[in-house]
């Protein structure tokens, strides 16, 4: 894609509409964090298309003051998938939701993920189903009371994460709402990265499900609950930087530095780049502490550049150069 002649605020990013989500809404911190992140990576607004399905995320295209769609549920990213295929000059971004892609869009959310086209997807997670006001989601805990679950939800919830490096993400970041500095480095490495870019963003529904991730998301709590990774460096978590993981037979364990002997070079480091997703998986899962930031980030082929290196291999084997060749092949004849 062309870079931007001039240097951009998040003002030019941000469209004249009025923004209605409900007042407290993560959704805000995430509208401002990619209002902030576009102007970092040097992309023309007219090469920007934000693409939706349905849910309160899905007001994201009328917030931005680039092209945008707002399609129908569940299936943005088939439409992405056509946006960015037929012009890949464009920074193609899908909006969705919890709800939006793992419950009627889960074919096309792990199928678009599979392929590794180049755009990019923010996922906003909230366990709950919040535009139809209130129901229990793919991600919604068991025994969470909603309004489709009065008694408690009896389904066990899919993690986004590990559906997604199911489906053979090779880009996956997990951020908290209430972080908009790391979720704003999050979007530039997201917009950077040759391929399919998930990033699940953990996002409070003032409404229907406030407190949703407050037990990893909560300023008096995060530093003791969140391990945010960063490629190359030891993790490391803790208000006082004093625990950290480390790989204890087939099992990621938490422990203290200066105990036991421990000290950082003890610690695991983290490599995103890595191939083998087997310890990626496991960082997704680890629950206490919950692992935000860049979990995996493993440059692949993507689906373009797989098509026209087929492409291009098919033409040096034919025999055929032009249309009049194929026409002119095998036995002719001529009726007079």
């Amino acid at each position: 894609m062309e870079t931007q002649e001039k240097k951009y605020t998040f003002k030019d990013f941000a469209s004249d509409q009025e923004v209605r989500w409900c007042p407290g809404c993560d959704d805000y911190v995430i509208l401002r964090s990619i209002q902030k992140a576009l102007p970092e990576v040097g992309v023309k607004k007219e090469d920007v298309v934000f693409i939706s399905g349905i849910g309160c995320s899905s007001r994201f295209p009328y917030y931005m003051d680039t092209f945008g769609i707002h399609g129908i549920h569940g299936r943005a990213p088939a439409i992405a998938s056509g946006v960015k295929l037929a012009n890949p000059a464009l920074s193609v971004w899908v909006i969705t939701g919890d709800g939006d892609s793992m419950a009627i869009g889960g074919n096309h959310f792990i199928h678009v993920l599979r392929r590794n086209i180049d755009l990019n997807m923010i996922l906003f997670n909230n366990r709950i189903y919040g535009l139809t006001k209130g129901q229990f989601s793919p991600t919604s805990s068991v025994g969470q009371k909603t309004k489709s679950s009065p008694y408690g939800n009896t389904q066990p919830p899919f993690s986004a994460g590990e559906l997604a490096l199911g489906a053979k993400a090779r880009f996956f970041a997990r951020v908290a709402g209430n972080s908009p500095k790391e979720m704003t480095d999050i979007f530039i490495a997201a917009e950077n990265f040759n391929g399919t870019s998930l990033i699940e963003v953990l996002q409070n529904c003032v409404i229907f499900n406030n407190g949703s991730f407050d037990e990893f998301t909560d300023k008096t709590v995060r530093e003791d609950k969140q391990l945010h990774l960063v490629h190359g460096e030891p993790m490391i978590f803790g208000k006082n930087r004093d625990k950290g993981i480390v790989l204890e037979g087939l099992k990621l364990k938490v422990v203290e530095l200066g105990k036991n002997g421990i000290t950082e070079a003890d610690l695991l480091v983290h490599n995103s780049e890595e191939e083998d997703p087997t310890l990626h998986q496991m960082l997704v899962r680890l629950d206490d502490p919950i692992v935000t930031g860049i979990i995996r980030s493993f440059q692949d082929l993507t689906l373009e550049e797989r098509a026209d290196a087929l492409m291009e291999q098919v033409k040096a084997d034919s025999d055929f150069s032009k249309t009049d060749d194929l026409f002119y092949s095998g036995e002719t004849y001529e009726v007079r």
